[in-house]
C-alpha cells in the first residue's frame, strides 16, 4: 500500500500520453469552476500523488449509483478504476468474494487515509438487519471503515439524505451517513461531502476526489454538497427558462407546448427548488437531461424529495406552483 504508484505512473504503463492527461487536468478543472491555472495544480498533484485507495460500501441501495459511474463519460469508468482511484472494495464490481473481499476492505484501511464511499442509507431497526454486509450490519462495517479515513463522500440521495428507504413511513428505520454522524452513533474525524441525486451524476464524485487531493475539502453548502456542482438551482440553467420568463407553461407532456420547449413547471418540475448541475454538465456525455427530454424536475439531491407534498395534486411525489397559461 504505501508503494502506491501515482496516476502518471499508471497511466504511462497504459499507453495513453501526457496530453491525454492534461486534457483530463483542465477538464477537471473546468467542472470545478476553477480558473484554467487551477489545471496545472491538478497535474502537479496527480503526477507525484500516490493514487488514493477508495473503499466503496453498499447499504440500502437499488445499484442505481453504482449503475451511474459505470456510464461515466468523462473519466471513463476505467479510467475512475484503474488510473485515478484504486478502488480496492466494491461488493458488486470487485472479483473477490466472501472472506475474501472482506479480506481486502481490511487490508485496504490498514494505512489509513482512504476514502470511503457509501451507498446507501443505513437501517437501525432489528439490529440492522435490513442490510447485512458479510454477516454483519451496515453500520457496523462502516464504522470500521471510516475509522482512520481521510475522506468520506456518501453518494446518492439515500447515502446523503435516507433518499427512499427513509420515505414515510420508514420500516427499517434508514438513516443517512450525516444523520448518524451527528446523533453520534458514526464515530469519525473525516470530513463528509454529500453527493446526492437518484443516481448522482457520474464526474461529481471523481470531482471531489481530484479537488480533496490537490487543494483540500471544496466548498460546501449548508448541507456538504460541492457548491461547484450544487451552487446554482436547474432552474437557473435550464434551457426551458426562457419560455418560463415568457410565461410559456405546458399543460402536458404530449402536448404542443411540452414540444415546443414550454416550461414544465406546471407538470410538477422541482427545478426552481432544486440545486444540481444536471443542466450543466448533463448525462450521457453530455447528451441530455431530463427537462431536454421533455420531463420536469424531480428533486431528486434534495432532501425528502419521494415525501413532498404537490401544491398541484395535493399527493405527496411532486412539488410546484401553479403558473396561468
Amino acid at each position: 500500500m504505501a508503494d502506491k504508484d501515482t496516476l502518471v505512473d499508471h497511466l504511462e504503463r497504459q499507453g495513453i500520453s501526457r496530453r491525454t492527461f492534461l486534457k483530463f487536468c483542465s477538464l477537471t478543472a473546468s467542472s470545478l469552476a476553477l480558473p484554467t491555472v487551477a489545471a496545472r495544480a491538478i497535474a502537479q498533484t496527480l503526477s507525484t500523488t500516490p493514487r488514493p485507495t477508495v473503499i466503496w460500501l453498499s447499504g440500502q441501495e437499488c445499484t442505481g449509483c453504482t449503475e451511474t459511474v459505470l456510464r461515466s463519460f468523462e473519466p471513463t469508468i476505467e479510467s475512475l478504476i484503474l488510473s485515478e482511484i484504486s478502488l480496492d472494495y466494491h461488493n458488486t464490481l470487485m472479483a473477490p468474494s466472501g472472506a475474501a473481499a472482506e479480506a481486502s476492505r481490511l487490508q485496504a484501511i490498514t494505512q489509513g487515509g482512504h476514502v470511503v464511499v457509501v451507498d446507501g442509507s443505513i437501517p437501525l431497526n432489528d439490529d440492522g438487519a435490513w442490510s447485512i454486509i458479510g454477516g454483519r450490519s451496515a453500520l457496523d462495517v462502516v464504522q470500521e471503515s471510516v475509522a482512520g479515513a481521510g475522506l468520506i463522500i456518501a453518494i446518492g440521495n439515500c447515502a446523503a439524505f435516507g433518499g427512499i428507504p427513509k420515505a414515510d413511513p420508514n420500516p427499517s428505520a434508514a438513516r443517512s451517513v450525516d444523520d448518524l454522524i451527528q446523533a453520534g452513533q458514526l464515530i469519525t474525524s473525516a470530513p463528509l461531502v454529500n453527493v446526492p441525486g437518484c443516481p448522482p451524476i457520474p464526474e461529481v464524485m471523481t470531482g471531489v476526489v481530484v479537488h480533496f487531493l490537490t487543494f483540500g475539502l471544496p466548498s460546501l453548502d449548508s448541507l456538504k454538497r460541492p457548491t461547484a456542482f450544487y451552487g446554482r438551482t436547474v432552474h437557473e440553467t435550464c434551457t426551458r427558462l426562457p419560455a418560463f420568463n415568457a410565461g410559456f407553461f405546458a399543460t402536458s407532456f404530449d402536448d404542443d407546448a411540452a414540444r415546443q420547449g414550454a416550461c414544465l413547471i406546471n407538470l410538477g418540475c422541482r427545478g426552481t427548488v432544486t440545486f444540481n448541475a444536471c443542466t450543466t454538465v448533463k448525462w450521457n456525455g453530455g447528451t441530455s437531461f431530463p427537462m431536454l427530454s421533455g420531463h420536469g424536475c424531480l428533486g431528486c439531491s434534495e432532501p425528502d424529495f419521494w415525501d413532498r407534498v404537490s401544491t398541484v395534486t395535493g399527493e405527496k411525489g411532486f412539488y410546484a406552483p401553479v403558473f396561468k397559461v
